[in-house]
């Protein structure tokens, strides 16, 4: 369904992506994660053809989208991270603005204003100016103007940022029920949550270049990420700590909890209890992390998603 085939730009001497490819199939729903300027804005616009590439191909359902513009742009949706509305004018005239950007006939984008209206819980509140609204109703409406024209693929960059839970849990429904009938939808977000909920795969992009890409399983089997074992104690002091690290290297301490990396939780969290137990360390609460997607992040960017 997409296509990206060494994709290069850069900002004069900022080099913003260095060569990127990865594939998208029809009804996937991809996730593009990466800290603060790595490149995923950069590359949704190139993918959108908001912005030219300095080298590479974008190919959209088999067409280059620079050499067969139209073709592509009737079935590619875009939210922009940015809100793109008219404030002074109601959440219904913007609807006709942007549907008319399509050539939508008037009385097929009536019904769907309708529709997505509706799909949104704004029908009520359609004639109100977009300055009266929330920012998550901006959000939801900037996303309604997206599906006016019926896309097959949906690039969504960072769709809930900053927003009420009432309306992220309703475009969060939205989302899964474009996904469960079969969109196309690329996400960019800095809600970890988010991608675990939502993503068949996910691409990790940083530095301008991909560094991962698979399932939530198989990103998590090539990274280096260990499961966690946090165990506070009741009487921990300097000698226990010291017999602890003696048989469990790969271990760290803060204040009265010893934190246990491993790669095999099942065999080896029963021996660090009996270890613990031999060094003369009274144990009050054990926890255990697994290993899930800021963890992998972490391991293979060293940063934090929001860094």
């Amino acid at each position: 369904m997409i296509a990206i085939k060494d994709l290069r730009k850069s900002y004069n001497s900022h080099e913003a992506l260095k060569g990127i490819s990865f594939n998208i199939k029809e009804g996937e729903f991809y996730g593009l994660l990466g800290p603060n300027g790595a490149g995923k804005t950069t590359t949704i616009s190139i993918m959108s053809s908001i912005l030219t590439p300095d080298s590479g191909e974008v190919l959209i359902n088999g067409n280059n989208i620079y050499t067969h513009p139209n073709e592509s742009k009737r079935i590619i949706g875009v939210v922009p991270q940015e809100i793109a509305l008219y404030n002074e004018l109601t959440a219904e005239e913007n609807l006709w603005f942007w549907g008319g950007l399509y050539d939508v006939p008037k009385t097929e984008l009536k019904k769907r204003i309708d529709e997505v209206l509706t799909l949104f819980g704004l029908s009520e509140r359609r004639k109100d100016k977009v300055s009266t609204y929330s920012g998550g109703m901006k959000r939801r409406i900037n996303i309604a103007a997206a599906l006016l024209h019926q896309p097959r693929i949906v690039f969504m960059d960072e769709p809930t940022v900053g927003i009420d839970p009432q309306s992220r849990n309703l475009i969060f429904e939205v989302i899964e029920k474009l996904h469960s009938n079969g969109m196309t939808i690329v996400y960019t977000t800095h809600y970890m949550e988010e991608a675990e909920r939502f993503c068949d795969r996910i691409g990790i992009i940083d530095n301008g270049q991909i560094i991962a890409e698979g399932t939530l399983d198989e990103l998590r089997k090539s990274s280096s990420a260990k499961e966690t074992i946090v165990i506070t104690f009741n009487n921990l002091n300097d000698d226990k700590v010291q017999k602890i690290q003696s048989f469990w290297k790969d271990c760290s301490h803060t204040d009265d909890k010893i934190y246990f990396y491993t790669s095999d939780l099942k065999t080896e969290l029963s021996k660090i209890i009996s270890q613990c137990s031999d060094a003369g360390a009274d144990i009050h609460n054990i926890e255990i992390k697994k290993v899930n997607l800021e963890t992998v992040f972490l391991s293979l960017t060293g940063k934090q998603l929001r860094d």
